[in-house]
């Protein structure tokens, strides 16, 4: 049984008529001695390819990525020949799949750009994990990185540890969504994990910040990721299967009075996104949620109401959540099995989630999947991630 989540009336047009089609992945690697703007490239050709199109009617590009300084967007558009007439730069980590897609919608709807390229990628030097530590923001060079909690790690186990604390969750119940996403990422032929994970392995690893352990984290990687967002009448035209945007929300720097996080901006927006999407939680047929500790999956449960607020441990004892059984998430793996390739792995679910609902999915469909959900969490500074989003998708036809 689904938490009950009040629809409120919004005046925000609807997406209709705009599409979300032709989800690409470049493969991760664990190390790379390339360039962000190398992946990205990677990601604009696979595009090419897949949709049949040139580069030059790629009129709108919106693209993310957390080692392209000292360039953004226009250096990319440089660097590969593009020319659009409309640009954005979203550096906002976990939440830029589903930003991206908002803001180019938007650019399509108001005849902006015709065709817009959402792109995301990055690479992962030796040093790279290191030296984004201590650059991630103004927050962490002046307030945190200097005492020796810098990094994500502690950030999260932090959250985790009052998540436990306050709410009962234990870590099997953490262990139980790693061990089903490990089972999905299994017929994803790009994730880094190729092997099973179980139970015990997880509860056995050893500690990072207790109470995180070794896979409760991420493994830092390169890689990249796209989609095309455009008019259906153009999809069609083309032949390309796509998906619908039914509804989208973002919020940032949502409940700041909160001593440490245990909710998200989700919270405050799902009525709207159920309302605008005109579908209830009921209604998903799998959610891929942000997910670079397993924490952050039980406030995205309850936030965007699967659940009520600290009833998210009985609702995972009570699910599979792998591809083919009950409540699928992450049906890729997620970044905890496939790798969270930087900025490329805030677009990770959202390329997951066109696959899924335009039946292209690269591993085990979800069967008969037609309306999925995809998280967006990023931006995290010390007791909190500052960026929260979400959308829902449905199959084209």
């Amino acid at each position: 049984m689904t938490q009950p989540i009040t629809r409120s009336a919004s005046r925000r047009a609807p997406y209709d008529g705009i599409v979300v089609t032709t989800p690409v992945s470049i493969p991760y690697v664990r190390f790379s001695t390339r360039g962000a703007h190398w992946w990205i490239g990677r990601a604009l050709a696979a595009l090419v390819r897949d949709s049949g199109l040139s580069k030059d009617r790629f009129d709108g590009v919106c693209a993310t990525s957390m080692s392209l300084a000292p360039d953004t967007a226009v250096g990319i558009v440089q660097h590969h020949g593009l020319t659009p007439r409309w640009l954005d730069f979203i550096p906002m980590g976990g939440v830029t799949g589903v930003v991206a897609m908002r803001r180019a919608a938007r650019a399509v709807q108001a005849g902006d750009a015709d065709i817009v390229a959402c792109v995301a990628g990055d690479t992962n030097h030796i040093d790279s994990f290191r030296q984004g530590l201590e650059n991630f923001s103004q927050f962490g060079k002046d307030a945190v990185y200097p005492v020796g909690t810098g990094g994500p790690n502690a950030s999260f186990a932090f959250l985790t540890d009052y998540y436990m604390r306050t709410y009962g969750a234990r870590r099997e119940d953490f262990g139980k969504m790693c061990v089903a996403q490990r089972e999905n990422a299994l017929a994803y032929p790009h994730a880094l994990f190729k092997a099973p994970l179980t139970l015990e392995q997880y509860m056995t690893a050893r500690p990072i910040a207790e109470p995180v352990h070794l896979f409760d984290c991420v493994m830092p990687c390169a890689g990249a990721e796209a989609y095309l967002v455009m008019r259906e009448d153009e999809a069609r035209g083309l032949g390309l299967s796509f998906g619908r945007i039914l509804g989208t929300i973002e919020r940032h720097n949502a409940f700041p009075d909160d001593p440490v996080q245990y909710r998200g901006g989700w919270a405050m927006d799902g009525g709207e996104l159920y309302g605008m999407a005109g579908v209830s939680p009921d209604d998903i047929d799998f959610f891929e949620t942000y997910d670079d500790y397993p924490v952050i999956n039980m406030l995205q449960f309850e936030d965007l109401g699967f659940c009520a607020k600290g009833e998210a441990p009985d609702f995972v004892r009570s699910h599979t959540m792998t591809t083919g059984g009950s409540f699928p998430i992450n049906t890729s793996g997620g970044q905890l099995s496939v790798g969270q390739a930087g900025g490329a792995g805030g677009f990770l679910g959202t390329v997951e989630a066109i696959r899924q609902v335009t039946g292209q999915a690269l591993g085990r469909p979800v069967p008969d999947a037609k309306i999925g959900l995809v998280g967006g969490f990023g931006m995290i500074s010390y007791d909190r991630g500052v960026c929260s989003a979400a959308a829902i998708l449905a199959a084209g036809d």
